[in-house]
């Protein structure tokens, strides 16, 4: 059974950080494209940061660029999203998701739907 849990999210000031986990299980995650995505409230769910399956090309979104990382641990069959100096407009659900075929361009394009498998998300809430 495919399943993806994400972990790491809560509670944040702004300028702080945070770590977001996605662990697969029932499949090889490095195999398969694999993006974060986050939705805010009366928002629709966007791309945030995709990674290829293929090799280490990423794609992040213009909001995150610079502040945001993505990256696989295959031994772990994990992906993280490493994000540093936080915003206010940060705070979301964050999902991840999966997809055996899509490139990371396109899972990262919206709309952000489509994909193979999801998580059921993780809220992320960046506060003073």
């Amino acid at each position: 059974q495919v399943q993806l849990v994400e972990s790491g999210g809560g509670l944040v000031h702004p300028g702080g950080s945070l770590r977001l986990s996605c662990t697969g299980s029932g499949f090889a995650m490095e195999e398969y494209t694999v993006g974060w995505f986050r939705q805010a409230p009366k928002k629709e769910r966007e791309g945030v940061s995709c990674i290829s399956n293929k090799d280490t090309s990423t794609h992040y979104a213009d909001a995150v660029k610079g502040r945001f990382t993505i990256s696989r641990d295959n031994a772990k069959n994990t992906v993280y999203l490493q994000m540093n100096s936080l915003k206010p407009e940060d705070t979301a659900v964050y999902y991840c998701a999966v997809d055996y075929v899509m490139s990371y361009q396109a899972m990262c394009a919206p709309p952000a739907l489509g994909m193979d498998h999801w998580g059921k998300g993780i809220q992320v809430t960046v506060s003073s």
